[in-house]
């Protein structure tokens, strides 16, 4: 069961890491196919103006996406170095109390409704619905346990609807170019490198690498077919590659979408299934 989790929560989003590497210049080094080069901008100038940083962020922020509820469906499709596979992804969501998930499909070569997960504030509840069923309660530490990115709740909710994670004040550099501003800040955890459309600051593309060079992983995401989501965009396809050891590719295209609407996608914990 850990297995499964960790395959879904790469497939909403994984952290990366690589040694930084020099690159001729950011939109070259954006534009490589291979995601274990680590993005850095060269021979910028560390940004010394905070209105310039304050201003850059305040439009991120704005951009965000704010909501009651949230319910989707996405088919999924995934290839890593051992296997691929398609599979159905039912997410309901109330901001800021709880978040359903409920997956079908041939999921990692079970067919049918495989797995059910609801997380709130403070715990996951996982529900295995075939072979050996049974319910899992972890605390919200599980998130992190299973994944090893620092996870919490309002965190993986931001992801899921799509929202930047991991921003940070620290700009180190920054360029603007006709279509897209590209952003380098540094955490203390990740470091990340965000393209935004100059349009409506919607998010293009980031890049998230560890700022511990011990680790081995990176990841690419990139934010694709926007479309109007009440006042707000909403990319609708997702491609997400992560590197460490061996490589992921998922794509996950959101075929059904609302907001504010009441939750689809509930469920309540079999009796008669055993604990674990």
């Amino acid at each position: 069961m850990k297995k499964l989790f960790q395959i879904f929560f790469l497939i909403a989003i994984l952290a990366s890491c690589k040694t930084v590497k020099k690159v001729s210049g950011i939109q070259e080094a954006i534009n490589k196919k291979d995601t274990s080069q680590t993005v850095m901008i060269v021979e910028a100038p560390k940004v010394d103006s905070a209105a310039v940083v304050k201003s850059i962020m305040d439009k991120v922020i704005k951009s965000k996406i704010d909501f009651k509820t949230f319910n989707a469906k996405i088919k999924v499709d995934y290839t890593s170095a051992n296997n691929s596979d398609k599979y159905t992804t039912y997410l309901s969501m109330y901001k800021d109390s709880i978040i359903y998930i409920k997956v079908i499909g041939s999921f990692l070569g079970i067919p049918g409704e495989g797995l059910q997960v609801k997380i709130t504030k403070d715990s996951v509840v996982l529900v295995k619905k075939v072979g050996d069923k049974y319910v899992q309660k972890r605390s919200i530490d599980f998130l992190q346990e299973a994944t090893e990115i620092p996870f919490d709740f309002y965190t993986l909710q931001d992801i899921l609807i799509g929202n930047p994670v991991f921003l940070d004040n620290n700009i180190v550099s920054y360029r603007e170019g006709n279509a897209q501003l590209l952003v380098f800040m540094i955490g203390d955890i990740f470091k990340h490198l965000i393209t935004l459309s100059n349009a409506d600051f919607s998010v293009v593309h980031s890049k998230l690498d560890d700022v511990d060079i011990q680790r081995n992983r990176t990841c690419d995401i990139s934010f694709l077919n926007y479309v109007n989501l009440g006042p707000y965009r909403f990319s609708t396809y997702r491609n997400i590659v992560v590197s460490e050891k061996s490589k992921l590719d998922v794509n996950l295209d959101f075929k059904e979408f609302s907001l504010n609407e009441p939750l689809k996608y509930t469920f309540e914990v079999p009796k008669n299934y055993k604990r674990k």
